[in-house]
């Protein structure tokens, strides 16, 4: 593994041992690093990323087995994908994009496992097959028009609130969605994963739970630009 300004513990076998990830350390350096708008102080983190390592390694640790729940799994994996981000961009910091980085999304540099897997593995192979289209709106890419990055680590008591919670922050926020009387201008993150909307009626419905808009027709939906730069 190359070296980078973290130390991640190597993994040497998976225990089955019934073993829960610490997620107030996450919580801790999202309190301390993430503005309520979801912006990011990168520099301080980077200037003093002990907090950050602490997290990781526990997640190494402490992965997810068969005794695990649903819920658990999933909130281990959220957060693994936005604290894995964050140590992306700080192993390149300086930068004004993620997409500076070459490949960023397949990368293999998260240990799972005793072998190392992406973040495109994250959410791709782990996270959307769980079924629940609000992880979209829960995983973070380090981007302005992504949603922004809670500043609480997500838990498996409270999973479901904290999903609505934040599906809801970003679809009632005018600059990720915009609505007009029966015209709609969406993130491109419906449009990238639309079919991960048909077990709820479809985009416009899935949006229908989470804010009061008009019957809209495909062909009244456009897309906003989505913006890359750096959520910082």
């Amino acid at each position: 593994m190359k070296s980078s300004v973290f130390l991640i513990l190597a993994l040497v076998g998976m225990s089955m041992v019934y073993a829960q990830t610490n997620h107030q350390l996450w919580s801790d350096v999202l309190e301390s690093h993430v503005s309520n708008d979801g912006r990011v102080d990168y520099q301080v983190l980077k200037e003093n990323p002990k907090p950050l390592i602490a997290y990781l390694n526990d997640l190494v640790q402490n992965q997810p087995n068969q005794r695990w729940s649903v819920e658990e799994e999933m909130a281990y994996w959220i957060n693994a994908y936005n604290a894995y981000t964050i140590k992306l961009i700080l192993d390149n910091y300086p930068l004004n994009s993620i997409r500076d980085i070459k490949q960023p999304w397949d990368k293999k540099f998260i240990p799972y496992k005793q072998k190392l897997i992406s973040l495109n593995t994250i959410e791709h192979d782990i996270l959307r097959k769980k079924g629940d289209p609000r992880i979209h709106f829960a995983i973070v890419c380090a981007s302005v028009s992504c949603p922004n990055l809670s500043n609480k680590a997500f838990t498996s008591d409270d999973l479901s609130t904290q999903l609505d919670s934040v599906t809801a922050a970003f679809l009632n926020d005018d600059s990720k969605n915009k609505f007009e009387n029966d015209k709609a201008e969406l993130s491109k993150i419906f449009k990238w994963f639309s079919k991960d909307f048909k077990n709820s009626g479809g985009v416009i419905e899935f949006i229908k739970l989470y804010r009061d808009i008009e019957d809209i027709k495909k062909s009244d939906i456009s897309y906003l630009n989505y913006n890359w730069d750096l959520n910082d």
